[in-house]
């Protein structure tokens, strides 16, 4: 039986620890959950985006070349699609020990195990008796210059083999190594979608050369991350290392991680995708 779900990987930021030559404070890597016999309704999402931008057909849609404007009319068409999203915001100064993080791709590595995490909750957690497939995930990233994708695929064989060892709760039997794939973003409509949902939580925590974030993109798209039983906290959306947290509080500009995601009054919208 083949995978019922399909699941696009992109980032947004960079690895780099050297602050004060250009690296970026925080390191984004969101995915976007979809059936994957509803898989066409991603690329009709992007054809609307095109139409709604006057962009011709089959254009490449490019998140961070977009203005303010047409960023915002993108967002809109995403959070009323069918489709869950789930991020990983990697504050990199508050790590305690950079040095683990700074071999190669293992900051990388590590962000896409916390992200595979929560995107195996979720498809274990949403899976219907009608779905054809056998509840697994194609999961397809963003393809990168220089990562090596079978590395990425032997680091999570190895976390599966020391699954109640480790703190891994990865569900494997959704996430398989074989299903795991790269493709050029220009190539697939999934890729460009998850592109902006990256570039929208950057954004919203990372702040420009005058010192401003940007949260209304991370706001709009509240509808589509993905919540447990209302939390979004750790489960759609998750910051890491804990040390942040300090930060979060002294700091005005994430205040929207309060009002937007911190609270819930109940159980969250009805999951999209069924």
């Amino acid at each position: 039986m083949g995978a019922t779900f399909v699941v696009y990987v992109d980032e947004s930021g960079d690895e780099g620890f050297l602050f004060d030559s250009g690296s970026s404070e925080w390191f984004v890597l969101s995915a976007v959950i979809t059936r994957k016999a509803k898989d066409l309704g991603i690329v009709k999402l992007a054809d609307r985006v095109r139409a709604q931008l006057g962009r011709p057909k089959r254009a490449p849609l490019h998140f961070r070349k977009l203005k303010h404007e047409r960023r915002l009319a993108f967002v809109a068409e995403i959070a009323n699609a069918e489709l869950r999203t789930v991020s990983v915001l990697v504050h990199k100064p508050s790590l305690k020990e950079p040095e683990k993080f700074q071999k190669r791709h293992r900051l990388y590595f590590y962000t896409a195990r916390y992200l595979l995490e929560r995107i195996s909750w979720y498809c274990r957690d949403h899976r219907m008796a009608r779905d054809s497939g056998d509840g697994s995930a194609e999961t397809i990233f963003s393809y990168r210059g220089g990562m090596s994708y079978e590395e990425l695929k032997e680091y999570l064989s190895h976390l599966q083999k020391r699954t109640g060892l480790l703190d891994t709760t990865i569900e494997w039997s959704v996430i398989k190594t074989g299903q795991i794939t790269a493709c050029p973003p220009y190539n697939l409509a999934g890729l460009q979608i998850v592109d902006a949902v990256a570039g929208s939580f950057y954004h919203a925590v990372e702040p420009s050369p005058l010192g401003f974030t940007e949260d209304r993109y991370a706001r709009m798209l509240k509808p589509v991350v993905y919540n447990r039983r209302g939390r979004y906290l750790g489960y759609g959306l998750k910051l890491w290392p804990g040390e942040v947290n300090d930060l979060l509080k002294a700091e005005g500009r994430f205040r929207w991680l309060e009002t937007e995601y911190k609270k819930s009054a109940g159980p969250g919208p009805q999951d999209p995708t069924h």
